[in-house]
């Protein structure tokens, strides 16, 4: 039963993400419309623009790229602080936490448990950082670009940092149904399903630059399934309560989110989306015609 569960979960989540992904207008690139909006906004604003005119000067955009990425954590830090004390004080998601833990415990087998350490391992920072370096060569050599070694480094270098710092800050107690869950430290957010989110979603960023839409859908519902997939190992292991890995999904994939705007997405170098927001904000028509991956070294 808690495979049956977990494989109709990342199932669901992979099919409705790639589904999403699909229907996206081709040709559109989310962080170069993110910053394409940041520009119009300047733009419509005489004193906004007047203020951020040298942070969007496109010679110090990575400037602009870093203080955002930077704010933006710092905001997402204080943000799953206030969810960690609601998780320890709501009596309803308390309660919600239990029962689920309680199930898992209830209907664990050994064959299960097998499994579903199996496929925790997806998360696993050890396996991970084999992957991350993997895909580092491949996509370099492909790419012929510096900068997909500096996207990887950001993505998971800020996760991990992020992660460990709110998991010492909140230092929630894990569920007591595995004996394991006491050696693995604080509970909230759950680092495998953080890093699994992050990272695959990153390697899907990478690959689908040179594929045809339908390929980048099933890439991009790959990385959304395989990453709820890993977050529900943890909580059907009992290593982890619910909110720990919902927690952990949203940090990671925020995180990457940020670092993909801060490289201009597709456009994969990093500033790219400032220099993008620069010119939107100093001539609206023209910044939309420009495209600095023309321009990429």
């Amino acid at each position: 039963m808690p495979l049956l569960i977990l494989f109709a979960l990342a199932l669901s989540a992979g099919l409705a993400v790639g589904l999403l992904a699909w229907k996206f207008p081709r040709g559109a690139d989310p962080a170069r419309s993110a910053a394409r909006k940041v520009g119009e906004s300047a733009d419509a604003h005489p004193g906004l623009r007047a203020a951020l005119a040298p942070r969007l000067d496109p010679e110090v955009a990575t400037g602009l790229a870093l203080t955002l990425a930077l704010v933006l954590a710092i905001a997402g830090g204080v943000l799953f602080g206030v969810l960690a004390y609601l998780v320890r004080t709501n009596a309803h998601l308390l309660g919600i936490d239990r029962s689920v833990a309680s199930w898992g415990n209830a209907h664990a087998s050994a064959f299960s448990t097998h499994v579903l350490n199996g496929i925790t391992q997806l998360g696993s920072i050890y396996v991970v950082v084999v992957l991350c370096v993997i895909l580092a060569v491949a996509e370099t050599v492909l790419q012929r670009s510096a900068w997909v070694v500096a996207l990887i480094f950001a993505v998971m270098a800020g996760e991990e940092v992020l992660v460990l710092t709110v998991k010492q800050l909140t230092d929630r107690v894990r569920p007591a149904f595995n004996p394991v869950a006491a050696t693995l430290g604080p509970s909230f957010p759950s680092g495998h399903s953080a890093t699994a989110a992050a990272f695959y979603a990153t390697a899907a960023l990478l690959i689908g630059r040179r594929q045809g839409r339908a390929r980048r859908a099933v890439l991009i519902g790959s990385a959304a399934g395989i990453a709820v997939a890993v977050a529900a190992s943890r909580v059907l292991l009992d290593v982890h309560w619910l909110t720990d890995v919902i927690a952990g999904l949203a940090l990671g994939w925020a995180w990457f989110a940020v670092c993909s705007i801060a490289f201009g997405g597709r456009i994969l170098r990093f500033g790219a989306g400032a220099e993008v927001a620069a010119r939107v904000a100093a001539s609206p028509t023209s910044g939309r015609d420009i495209d600095p991956g023309k321009r990429a070294a």
